[in-house]
């Protein structure tokens, strides 16, 4: 059977640190591969009467604190927006809680999306196609730092890209990720996984040479086999603050320690 790691994504919202913290160990503990945050400023749903209003904690230095707080597990966030930071500081920044971890920085990255971060902190939100023009143009500047920084990323810092759009998203991750994530139904992940083969080709590599990683959506969580059977190395589980119920969590990891 394929190795398939289960990770779990905490949105950092609607909580203070210590239910985050205490989310991060328990994912941990219970035997999760991989735990994920988000760069985002501002919750994203179930804010009242805004959607975007409530207690909200930044990416970056919340993986700061989770290189110490965490022993062995992976962790990330899913992903960076590209806009946000300097290329040449954000890969000195990946490197460094990657060395304070020792190692265990997945470096999740993509165009970024959403207005309100934009508009509130004073970044260009531009058009869809300028982002990832940005993108495309930053991944070739932060490999590059990576080879630079002294000390160095400790290892092969893996590279994860989200996204799925099929003639530039996918390009890049061929270009340049160790991970791809993607998102939607079995078929739609089958279907961008196979475009994307095409563009690791074109850019030199072996499909085989990028990881395949999914979000395993509420609605599709019968589905884990399906995932798996169209090439997912990775299954990505949502949890909301405050609670972070792990119910879900060990659901999952019950499923892939009985493959």
């Amino acid at each position: 059977m394929t190795d398939v790691r289960v990770a779990v994504q905490l949105h950092p919202q609607h909580a203070e640190y210590a239910d985050i913290r205490r989310a991060s160990s328990q994912v941990e503990e219970l035997g999760a591969d991989v735990v994920y945050n988000w760069d985002h400023f501002y919750p994203l749903y179930d804010g009242k009467p805004d959607v975007n209003v409530g207690k909200h904690l930044e990416c970056w230095t919340m993986l700061g604190a989770w290189a110490e707080s965490t022993e062995k597990i992976k962790f990330g966030a899913l992903v960076t927006c590209n806009s946000y930071r300097n290329p040449q500081l954000l890969a000195d920044m990946a490197r460094t809680v990657d060395v304070i971890s020792g190692g265990r920085l997945i470096f999740g990255i993509g165009s970024g999306w959403f207005e309100k971060d934009y508009d509130e902190y004073g970044y260009e939100f531009g058009t869809a196609g300028g982002r990832l023009r940005a993108l495309d143009a930053a991944m070739p500047i932060i490999v590059d730092r990576l080879k630079k920084l002294d000390p160095p990323p400790t290892g092969k810092l893996p590279i994860l890209i989200g996204g799925g759009g099929e003639k530039v998203t996918l390009r890049i991750v061929g270009q340049f990720a160790d991970i791809w994530h993607g998102f939607g139904s079995p078929e739609t992940f089958s279907h961008k996984s196979a475009i994307l083969d095409d563009w690791c080709v074109k850019a030199g590599r072996e499909p085989s040479e990028v990881e395949r990683s999914v979000s395993l959506e509420p609605k599709f969580m019968d589905k884990a086999d399906e995932y798996v059977a169209a090439g997912a190395h990775e299954l990505v589980l949502a949890l909301n603050g405050p609670d972070y119920d792990m119910g879900s969590v060990r659901e999952l990891i019950s499923w892939r320690d009985s493959r």
